[in-house]
């Protein structure tokens, strides 16, 4: 577990991500993701499903052909926390 992070943590440390937006209905971050076809899309996903369960922190997701559009949020402090971050800078790194 986490703890929320402040406004300015959150702020600067979504500055510090590729493209990552923070989410305009809710303290989360988004960002969309295209590939090739549904079977990168879904490599990717793997990829990502493997490390979130290894940390135990999951993210919301959305997949479409070739689109995944993926939301981070840490539920248990109903907000950011560093765990959404690592998680984003790990999926950037795919």
């Amino acid at each position: 577990m986490s703890d929320k992070l402040n406004a300015t943590d959150r702020d600067a440390g979504i500055a510090s991500l590729d493209d990552w937006v923070l989410a305009s209905d809710r303290e989360a971050i988004f960002k969309s993701f295209s590939f090739k076809n549904f079977a990168e899309a879904f490599a990717f996903m793997t990829r990502v499903a493997i490390q979130a369960e290894k940390w135990d922190h999951h993210p919301e997701w959305f997949n479409v052909y070739n689109r995944v559009d993926i939301t981070l949020s840490s539920h248990d402090v109903d907000g950011l926390s560093t765990r959404d971050l690592k998680l984003a800078r790990f999926i950037d790194g795919i």
